[in-house]
């Protein structure tokens, strides 16, 4: 009896430890990211679990996920419900590897369907994302995990499906930081590459000017997954490059990671950079997920989350840092 209730005080003490880091910004938790998974929990008896959760960035390193279990015996026999919390690192957005460690608990049994004990459960390990497109994921993890009501321990595979939704700041295809610059966006440049003179006659267009000129009539169109413009449709990031250079009879491909291997590669140094210089971004400093248009003056267009913006590029700024951590190559199509 004394065990019993001793237990019943670790589980509840456990499961307050799982859920604090929660209790704070619960009632502000954004669905962002919304992950359902179905697993094999291989104890000495077996149990299939079922988890639905909701994600939220901690930075670019970390993400921690609130979610539901549901565990039901292989043999029929018990079910346990609870909630818990899992907190990843390095799993930023895009294709490739990451840790995770978890810990939940709740109500069940472990013979019956009924509410009549407590139990906890820590859990660690990896999994593997991979995106087929940027507002869907699935994976794989594996973990080993311990369960306080049995005492038993064994390893969990389970298989996930995400969908990400009105992302923040977790990827460079749909993110934007907070800053919108202020100023004109570009200033045309003379055939010899000098700033047009206060009240002379306007220049000639370069056509670098004319492809920036183009992206910045779309500036306000909303973020369109897939979009490229089309009857006064919204883009996403490639296909605003993609529009602004098609309008001047430069031919990209579609996709990002396709645009990143055209033109001419530049060293990645702000002062090499020119007047619509594809920049190309990656959560991981791999695969590339987002690109934008460079404007000069160290900003650069593209559309993101808010649509069609202007951002800054620089280490030393706050909102501009995010973006030039990220910032992985250069592509030089036109000059």
């Amino acid at each position: 009896m004394i065990g019993r209730y001793l237990r019943r005080r670790h589980v509840a003490v456990m499961l307050a430890f799982a859920l604090a880091p929660c209790a704070g910004p619960i009632a502000e938790l954004q669905a962002q990211d919304a992950e359902a998974s179905i697993g094999r929990f291989f104890d000495s008896s077996g149990w299939t679990a079922y988890r639905l959760g909701f994600t939220q960035p901690l930075g670019s390193v970390f993400r921690l996920q609130l979610h539901g279990d549901v565990l039901r015996r292989v043999d029929g026999g018990g079910t346990l419900g609870g909630l818990g919390t899992d907190l990843t690192a390095f799993r930023s957005g895009g294709d490739g590897p990451y840790l995770v460690a978890g810990l939940s608990g709740g109500l069940g049994s472990e013979k019956l369907l009924e509410l009549s004990d407590f139990w906890g459960s820590w859990s660690a390990g990896a999994g593997y994302d991979l995106y087929p497109v940027s507002f869907m994921s699935v994976g794989a993890e594996g973990r080993w995990r311990g369960l306080s009501l049995s005492g038993g321990q064994g390893v969990e595979l389970a298989l996930g499906l995400a969908l990400h939704v009105g992302r923040g700041a977790t990827s460079p295809e749909r993110a934007q930081p907070q800053n919108q610059p202020s100023g004109p966006l570009f200033m045309p440049e003379t055939a010899a590459g000098s700033p047009q003179p206060g009240g002379a006659r306007p220049p000639r267009l370069t056509l670098a000017d004319s492809i920036i000129a183009t992206a910045t009539e779309a500036m306000g169109r909303p973020y369109t997954f897939g979009g490229t413009g089309a009857d006064g449709e919204g883009f996403d990031c490639s296909g605003l490059i993609h529009y602004a250079y098609g309008k001047h009879g430069v031919a990209l491909p579609r996709r990002s990671t396709d645009q990143a291997r055209e033109g001419r590669k530049i060293d990645r140094k702000v002062q090499l950079l020119a007047a619509a210089d594809i920049l190309t971004f990656s959560n991981r400093g791999g695969r590339v997920t987002h690109v934008g248009l460079y404007i000069g003056d160290g900003r650069f267009i593209h559309s993101a989350t808010r649509g069609v913006q202007v951002s800054t590029l620089s280490a030393e700024d706050p909102y501009g840092r995010w973006w030039y951590q990220r910032w992985v190559g250069v592509r030089r199509i036109v000059r």
